[in-house]
């Protein structure tokens, strides 16, 4: 009994004891466990009351869990129910303890990362503490990640997911009231349906969530973008905000204030700090490792925002995604102010683009934003460039290209307004060549005449776009000679809905069937017999269920072909001449190679093809010559940078620096020119100047004379000093150089010792003239 006494006001020293040996001392565990059973009937009654010694409780039956599994059984529900039903009665160090010691149950394996997760998630929105919520968001995080390291953790992941598709989906019933002007504020104090679910705070977080754990590649499928996707049409404007940025891939906005912000090293600092310190060795090497990892991450920073593009692509029906979007776009434009509706837009634009979708309405609403004085019109124009593509119906574009035309490019408008109007409509006419009208295009191209670079600029990429996609409709001065030779020999666009014909070769793959047979015959082996290691190093996704087969049937030759066809044309001679836009001769593309009839071409072929390709053109550069065969040469280099760089479709979204174009140093606005003046007063007292007050006891402005020495020679031409040693005698000047010459020779003292100086010929001999000149040689009389 009296050991029990003492190890009853000793805790940690039972801690310890029962970790050791758990059996030998159950009986003072189910003492100190009858005891929490009757503090936690009075703290779920009265909180305040035995607070600290209920977390002690708590604290001890958590460290020794695991070595009584039977009789903790109901623990863990004991603190999940306290944290759920009484948070908001509870103090912060008792959620803080109940908190810790949930994770540490979980950390010991005592319960599942699922029921640690339905714990959690509904403390998000409900807890004030930033360290605290700080702390939910890291496990929540954590958890999930390490459960998904060795491989997809499918239970745990759908759990999670349902959890937090459910969180958005329960305030999707709640009116949308917008952010423009009051209604921003009517927006977080007016009664709605349950403050539509906690004002957004839930569905807020489970969209931070999501999006964290889609950067980190933890999830990378289709169901983390369906929870993103629904939150775009969430009632609050701020979950509507961060789900756009996802797919936009900028996520500018601030998602929650004890987000960990990665701070910039200051270089100038670093260097600084290293010229006051000791100089030692470990200092340097850390110095090293600091400026390189400075230098790392600005290298690494991106400019400008990507477009998340595999997040647009995994959408689940794009089409009913546009029309939900450009839906809530015009139906509540009122409640919207102009940048959320700009993210709309460009939302919007990105999937019709991606998708080659036909929202037709989207065109007649962004007509009434087409004009040179709307704020962020760039952004716009560029919303609308990247909605337009080669499937959408000329007629619907037309009139917005005549808008453009009307509203930008006119006199009566700055040369930039041009610029970003030409601009504009050779974005859109690129992606639908048929939506220009001919004597617009006409009166379009005669700016390329204009002083102003921008505008030449752009007027000339016009003209040359419709050189290449449809010169028909330029006059034929204005064709160029390629086009006009293209022209006459019967080339013709497509009309719209038009498609090219069905491929029947891979270009250039005769020069890959060449380099194999001349390998084959320099190294007398079969070739095919590597396949299975060329697709090494290549990202070929295959399922191994489905892998299984049998091998390949070897057909011989003897057998008759089997000739399968739908065209009219199979009697038809298959040898053609080439047509006149055929390639150069040392490309031998013409022939139809047979290759892929035989061979599965692996990744590391296709690559080995354009690099033939490549020195193919290099080679008809050098010997045939010509524009043609130089572009393209720049083509193939253009694509192969692009297929190792890019993961999207060339082209696919632009920014507004290909709207505005190539302009003059914009006019500094307000805050920048107040930034220029604060970073000219750094290490200045006031407003004062520098001049005169370096290495200076007390402090003094320049003398006049200190001033004369600087000034500009034609400044002081006109100065009576000047004036005057112009118009001095013979004898003033005699007598300047008379006080000059005494003057210096009080000034040669070294030390004790003063050496004399005489002239080698008495000063009165000498010619008046040279005496002016001051060509008087002295000797040493020491």
């Amino acid at each position: 009994m009296g050991r029990g006494i003492l190890l009853t006001s000793n805790l940690p020293q039972l801690q310890n004891l029962i970790k050791r040996d758990p059996e030998g001392y159950k009986e003072e565990f189910l003492q100190q466990w009858n005891h929490y059973n009757s503090i936690r009937r009075i703290f779920a009654t009265n909180p305040d009351e035995q607070a600290s010694h209920f977390r002690e409780l708590v604290a001890f039956i958590s460290q020794v869990a695991t070595c009584y599994p039977k009789e903790t059984a109901e623990f863990p529900s004991h603190l999940s129910t306290l944290l759920l039903e009484n948070y908001g009665t509870l103090s912060p160090d008792t959620r803080k303890t109940l908190l810790q010691n949930l994770v540490m149950l979980r950390n010991k394996d005592v319960i599942t990362s699922i029921e640690l997760l339905k714990s959690l998630f509904p403390l998000l929105p409900r807890t004030t503490s930033s360290s605290l919520r700080s702390f939910i968001r890291k496990t929540i995080l954590s958890d999930i990640k390490t459960a998904n390291i060795r491989s997809k953790n499918h239970k745990l992941n759908r759990a999670v997911q349902a959890m937090l598709f459910g969180m958005v989906e329960r305030g999707m019933e709640g009116e949308v009231v917008g952010d423009k002007g009051k209604l921003r504020a009517s927006n977080a104090a007016g009664p709605t349906t349950d403050r539509t679910a906690n004002n957004g705070e839930e569905a807020m977080w489970a969209v931070i969530l999501t999006k964290e754990l889609w950067r980190k590649g933890i999830w990378t499928d289709a169901k983390p973008v369906s929870i993103i996707a629904l939150g775009c049409f969430h009632p609050v404007v701020k979950v509507q905000s961060a789900s756009i940025h996802f797919f936009l891939g900028s996520d500018e906005e601030k998602e929650d204030s004890d987000a960990e912000d990665e701070e910039d090293i200051d270089v100038k600092a670093l260097h600084h700090r290293r010229e006051i310190n000791k100089k030692t060795r470990s200092g340097d090497n850390k110095l090293r490792k600091q400026l390189n990892a400075a230098k790392k991450k600005k290298h690494n920073k991106p400019t400008t925002a990507t477009p998340n593009f595999s997040g647009l692509q995994l959408l689940n029906d794009p089409q009913t995604f546009g029309e939900k979007l450009y839906d809530i776009l015009n139906r509540y434009d009122k409640r919207f102010s102009l940048d959320h509706k700009i993210l709309l837009m460009q939302l919007l634009s990105r999937v019709m683009g991606s998708h080659k979708l036909c929202v037709l309405g989207f065109y007649t609403y962004i007509v009434k934003y087409l004009t040179h004085r709307q704020l962020r019109v760039p952004a716009i124009l560029v919303a609308l460039a990247q909605s337009v593509h080669d499937l959408t119906p000329p007629d619907a574009v037309t009139p917005v290209v005549r808008k453009l035309a009307h509203e930008f490019v006119h006199p009566g408008v700055a040369s930039e307004v041009i610029a970003a109007g030409l601009n504009a409509i050779r974005e859109v006419c690129r992606r639908q060549p048929w939506s220009m009208e001919e004597d617009l295009l006409g009166d379009l191209i005669e700016y390329r005449k204009s002083r102003d670079k921008a505008v030449t600029s752009a007027a000339r990429g016009l003209l040359q776009l419709y050189r290449e996609v449809n010169p028909g409709l330029l006059k034929r001065r204005e064709r160029g000679k390629e086009a006009s030779m293209g022209m006459a020999s019967g080339t013709q666009p497509l009309a719209f809905g038009h498609s090219a014909d069905a491929a029947v070769d891979i270009e250039g793959l005769a020069l890959l069937e060449d380099h194999l047979q001349k390998l084959r015959d320099e190294e007398n082996v079969v070739m095919d017999e590597d396949d299975e290691a060329a697709w090494e190093g290549w990202d070929a996704d295959s399922d191994s269920s489905d892998s299984e087969s049998e091998g390949w049937i070897d057909v011989s030759d003897d057998d008759e072909p089997l000739h399968i066809s739908d065209s009219e044309d199979e009697d038809k001679p298959k040898d053609k001449e080439p047509p006149p836009d055929a390639e150069p001769a040392a490309d031998p593309s013409t022939r139809i190679s047979t290759l892929a009839t035989t061979k599965i071409l692996t990744p590391a072929d296709f690559a080995l093809l354009n690099d033939l390709r490549i020195q193919a053109a290099t080679k008809a550069v050098e010997t045939v010559g010509g524009s043609r065969a130089k572009r393209k040469l720049a083509t193939l280099e253009a694509n192969k940078k692009a297929v190792q760089a890019a993961t999207q479709p060339e082209d696919a979204f632009i920014s507004e620096n290909d709207i505005l174009g190539p302009r003059k140093k914009a006019k500094a606005d307000y805050a920048e020119r107040m930034a220029s003046i604060a970073k000219g007063r750094e290490g200045r007292e006031k407003f004062g100047s520098h001049k005169g007050k370096k290495n200076k006891e007390t402090p003094s402005s320049s003398t006049n004379r200190e001033k004369a020495r600087n000034k500009p020679i034609m400044m002081i031409l006109g100065s009576s000093a000047v004036r005057g040693k112009k118009k001095a005698s013979l004898r003033e000047k005699q007598q300047k150089l008379r006080a000059h010459i005494k003057k210096s020779k009080n000034q040669f003292s070294f030390g004790e010792a003063t050496r004399k100086f005489e002239p080698i010929c008495p000063v009165g001999e000498l010619s008046i003239y040279h005496e002016a000149l001051g060509l008087i040689r002295c000797r040493n009389v020491n």
